[in-house]
């Protein structure tokens, strides 16, 4: 299907007291969300190419959210947010509204988390591990809802020691949710967390409140982030929101599946262009490992037919976030080599 033809869900209806409290009308959008803690890598600007084009090219707003919930990381880390839009902008991706950052919207996680079923949760990370098992050899291991059944007396006394977090107390085991290159696909879900135990909002729980009042139906990101997305998909149905569609992008990796690492590519724009390596060159090796022509302007890319993904099969899938074979595109892994960069940067350009 050409991708100007790619669904556009209606706009998300207000069934909740939440959503009817929060939620405007608008027209849907797909996002690019970093967290400011580091500066954008090749890894991260290919995914914010890739959703910047699926949004443009199919009617849709395009936002972006700065996700600094974790005040001590971003702390620590200066003005990256700053240094991240630049970089956004300086590939020519542009956006529509102002930047959001999820510091100054923790009342709407509050007033979120008070219409929801929860219950106060005192496991530690390796109380959770050791009670638990990973499913199909999976990194998330489901929280088997030690807490949920504590009465009033051992959450007394386990309030003494520790405090606790909240989690969702969820009526499913599992949730079926829908990405443009994998189709359908039905995951484990369980009692997640919403609120941390220091009183952050969880990132699972600030995303997809963020993603429903903006209107975001469109969810372009890494593929291993496909796994979290049967959890988000139903908070975002119990809040009121239609789930979104999702379109997991390709893990970028250094030479022989190395890691990126500063000296091979988690850098910023700014690290690349001190080192010897300019944008074009950088833009010239987005689009091709996109499958796209090379470009200086994303502009002249919107609509093109190679951002359609391959037609996925019928049916209810294996939810797995590994790499996937056949034709090349967004969805594919890649390689990025920063000598072969360097070089290239030095080379004659055609006129």
């Amino acid at each position: 299907m050409p991708v100007a033809s790619l669904q556009l869900l209606p706009t998300l209806p207000l069934v909740t007291d939440f959503t009817t409290a929060h939620c405007d009308p608008v027209r849907p959008a797909g996002r690019f969300a970093p967290s400011p803690t580091s500066a954008l890598h090749l890894g991260n600007l290919r995914t914010a190419l890739t959703a910047w084009l699926l949004a443009r090219s199919t009617g849709r707003r395009f936002v972006v959210r700065i996700e600094d919930l974790d005040q001590a990381r971003v702390a620590a880390a200066g003005d990256i947010a700053s240094a991240q839009l630049r970089d956004l902008e300086s590939l020519g991706l542009d956006w529509d509204g102002p930047v959001i950052r999820q510091s100054e919207r923790r009342d709407l996680y509050a007033d979120a988390v008070a219409g929801l079923d929860t219950y106060p949760c005192y496991c530690t990370r390796r109380e959770i591990a050791a009670a638990t098992t990973a499913p199909n050899n999976a990194d998330w291991r489901p929280y088997p809802g030690t807490c949920r059944t504590l009465d009033d007396y051992q959450r007394q006394a386990r309030a003494q020691t520790r405090p606790p977090a909240i989690r969702l107390a969820s009526r499913l085991d599992s949730f079926e949710v829908t990405d443009l290159v994998r189709g359908r696909a039905c995951g484990r879900v369980d009692d997640l967390v919403l609120v941390r135990n220091d009183g952050t909002a969880a990132y699972n729980l600030a995303v997809v409140v963020d993603d429903g009042l903006q209107g975001v139906d469109q969810v372009v990101r890494a593929r291993d982030l496909w796994s979290s997305a049967p959890r988000q998909a139903q908070l975002a149905e119990l809040l009121g929101f239609t789930p979104p569609l999702y379109a997991h992008t390709g893990l970028v990796t250094g030479p022989e599946g190395a890691r990126l690492s500063k000296s091979s590519g988690a850098a910023g724009l700014a690290d690349l262009a001190d080192s010897g390596i300019d944008r074009h060159t950088v833009m010239a090796w987005l689009c091709c490992s996109l499958g796209l022509p090379e470009v200086t302007d994303p502009h002249e890319l919107v609509g093109s037919t190679a951002l359609t993904p391959p037609t996925p099969s019928g049916g209810i899938h294996r939810l797995n976030p590994g790499p996937l074979d056949g034709a090349h595109g967004w969805w594919s892994d890649a390689v990025l080599d920063v000598a072969m960069l360097r070089e290239a940067t030095t080379m004659p350009r055609a006129r």
